[in-house]
């Protein structure tokens, strides 16, 4: 047989007729470039700005205003309204509620008068290096010059050399800068993301095309107890990744473990729970597998980039923020670093505990219903 172009416009117009029916993946072909083309151009910021901090003053005087004012209108750091002690001040640092604390001591105006450069602590949230390198080094420049106006007349001479002041930067939970203390355990909640959701997505929706599933409907079972079997083995699954990734982190990245392997655990828990949530419900609604990995690449994408594990959370705008704050990747990033680096507790991890848990109700709600009418 000779090739035929007739034949292959045929074919050609086939594809294109059963791309159009196939409606999620033109939207797929649509939507994914879009998602990228609107996260890296406007979402993503590896320069962010505005970093919460807060205040230790034991001394308001002129000299402390002025150092503030100056923090301010560097436009890196944004100063939370009202003066905080130091143990709260502790507190949201280990909390992740700001980025920065610092602290100016009770005589720093009277020892800078006298010409002894007085210190001033800055301690930075560093369990993500990139987040803070940009703004330790813009204040190490404005020490120069943040008393300028302030240091006329007679007390001009305080000008010229070094800074009137000391600046002591404390990189807290990661004194180094190390990028592995924050890509590594960071990694173990992208692994559980990316396999708890393909794992579960793809093992329902070939069960569904191979009509297996519909052997299992003839038993005398539950939806709610198929979703539950379908899900409890996975969560094995995730406790053995777990596991290896901890192993790995120890031994071969040497990353820091202070808090309790415990309340890692039950953080992991939930998290794991979210994730089969989403893989469910993305296997009631596929038609087939090829859909199914779609979906799962549809949810992971933005997942990965507006979690705060590529890039600083803080350095996206707002409504990229507000988006992340649903991703359960965003919550458990939080929890591990939180974990593993500062050593929180439970007082300190439920903030976004229960962000987990309430995105696993509402999504295995709705994956149980899609799931109920689909076994209907």
């Amino acid at each position: 047989m000779r090739f035929d172009f007739g034949r292959l416009l045929a074919i050609v117009i086939k594809e294109f007729i059963q791309l159009r029916r196939d409606r999620l993946t033109f939207a797929m072909m649509i939507g994914i470039p879009l998602i990228q083309l609107t996260l890296f151009g406007y979402a993503i910021n590896s320069d962010p700005k505005h970093l919460p901090t807060v205040v230790v003053a034991h001394d308001t005087g002129q000299f402390s205003r002025s150092l503030m004012a100056a923090m301010a209108n560097s436009g890196y750091f944004s100063l939370h309204g009202g003066l905080v002690d130091a143990v709260e001040a502790e507190r949201m640092l280990a909390r992740g509620d700001v980025q920065f604390v610092l602290t100016i001591p009770p005589d720093f105006s009277r020892r800078l008068l006298r010409g002894e450069r007085p210190p001033l602590l800055l301690e930075a949230d560093a369990t993500d290096p990139a987040a803070t390198g940009n703004a330790v080094a813009a204040v190490q420049t404005l020490s120069q010059t943040a008393l300028r106006h302030d240091l006329q007349g007679a007390l001009a001479s305080l000008q010229p050399g070094a800074a009137p002041f000391e600046l002591r930067i404390h990189r807290r939970y990661n004194p180094d800068g190390l990028t592995q203390y924050n890509i590594v355990p960071g990694l173990m909640g992208v692994i559980l993301t990316m396999t708890m959701i393909m794992m579960t997505a793809l093992g329902v929706t070939r069960e569904v095309e191979r009509g297996t599933m519909e052997n299992l409907i003839a038993t005398p079972v539950l939806p709610l107890e198929v979703m539950v079997g379908k899900i409890a083995p996975y969560i094995l699954i995730g406790y053995v990744q777990v596991t290896v990734i901890l192993l790995v982190a120890h031994f071969l990245f040497e990353v820091p473990f202070v808090g309790g392997l415990g309340w890692l655990l039950g953080c992991v828990l939930a998290f794991i729970g979210a994730n089969l949530s989403v893989g469910i419900t993305i296997s009631s609604i596929a038609r087939n597998q090829t859909q199914a990995m779609q979906m799962t690449f549809f949810f992971f994408l933005p997942s990965i980039l507006l979690s705060g594990f590529m890039f600083p959370f803080r350095g996206m705008p707002q409504w990229a923020q507000v988006i992340g704050e649903v991703l359960p990747l965003t919550h458990f990033l939080r929890l591990v670093r939180g974990v593993m680096l500062k050593g929180n507790g439970p007082a300190d991890l439920w903030q976004d505990v229960w962000p987990l848990l309430l995105f696993m109700t509402v999504v295995l709600l709705f994956g149980l219903k899609r799931f109920r009418r689909t076994l209907d």
